[in-house]
């Protein structure tokens, strides 16, 4: 039995097919864990969910930004962007089914060696905070009412970690951390708005795992920065390679560390779009 983990697949379905099969899964036998943003900018968003929820017994998935920008859609929260392909899910007829999966997933998943996140884990936590502020805010999701208090989701504030942060002050700082963050500051405050490439970060700032006051924690495995791109160290896999900006799409065994990729079939998106 195999595992195997890959980045952000963003609807670029065909992509995913093709790394699957070079990737040798099988779902009867092996396990896929998918770090998020499964849909958005690619073509083929709703075909993503579907195939994820008719694997679920094999493939575990964690949310990303997009992911929840979707589901704040479906519940009238939130605009489009430029470059949004999420229609071709809110126009199906297995739209609520598909929905209600994907708000059922976690945002973080833990292994005995790694840690499954989008965007990263704020570097001042331990492992033991993050799952737990990661599941208050999966409780959230899972609500009757959930349409609520993820309109309350939307905003970079607050920026510090307090552990007196309270409602949707404190989750949506976890959010931030676990499906938006790249940098941080000196101070560890989340910071936002740059997303380009670390030759370029203005100073006094540190991707989230370099922050000098990390606390310890097993590999974290996630996506999210494509301008980073792949960025392999015993501590970090970092696996978005742009597959819809005409990259890549990549895999890694878990276990024994063998990469694989496939090219995207265009560019779905152009580079610098919002």
């Amino acid at each position: 039995m195999a595992r195997f983990a890959i980045g952000d697949v963003q609807g670029c379905f065909n992509e995913l097919q093709l790394l699957l099969d070079r990737m040798g899964f099988e779902a009867g036998r092996d396990t896929l864990y998918l770090v998020g943003d499964l849909v958005n900018r690619g073509p083929e968003s709703a075909a993503v969910l579907r195939w994820a929820k008719t694997h679920d017994s094999a493939v575990r998935v964690v949310l990303g930004n997009h992911d929840l920008s979707l589901l704040a859609m479906s519940a009238g929260i939130g605009r489009a962007k430029q470059g949004d392909t999420f229609a071709d899910v809110l126009g199906a007829a297995d739209a609520p089914g598909l929905l209600d999966w994907l708000r059922q997933q976690p945002l973080l998943i833990a292994l005995d060696d790694a840690l499954i996140v989008h965007a990263g884990i704020w570097p001042g936590w331990n492992v033991a905070q993050a799952l737990a502020l990661a599941d208050e805010v999966q409780q959230q999701l899972r609500l009757p009412d959930w349409q609520r208090g993820l309109a309350e989701m939307y905003g970079n504030q607050p920026t510090r970690w307090d552990d007196a942060l309270q409602g949707w002050s404190r989750w949506r700082f976890v959010v931030n951390a676990l499906t938006r963050m790249r940098f941080v500051d000196d101070a560890g405050a989340l910071q936002l708005k740059y997303k380009g490439e670390l030759a370029d970060a203005p100073a006094g700032l540190h991707p989230w795992f370099d922050w000098p006051g990390r606390e310890p924690m097993p590999r974290v495995v996630c996506g999210h920065w494509s301008a980073l791109g792949l960025r392999l160290r015993p501590e970090l896999a970092a696996l978005d390679t742009g597959c819809v900006w005409g990259g890549a799409l990549t895999g890694i065994d878990l276990d024994g560390g063998a990469l694989f990729q496939v090219a995207a079939q265009r560019e779905y998106q152009q580079v610098g779009s919002p």
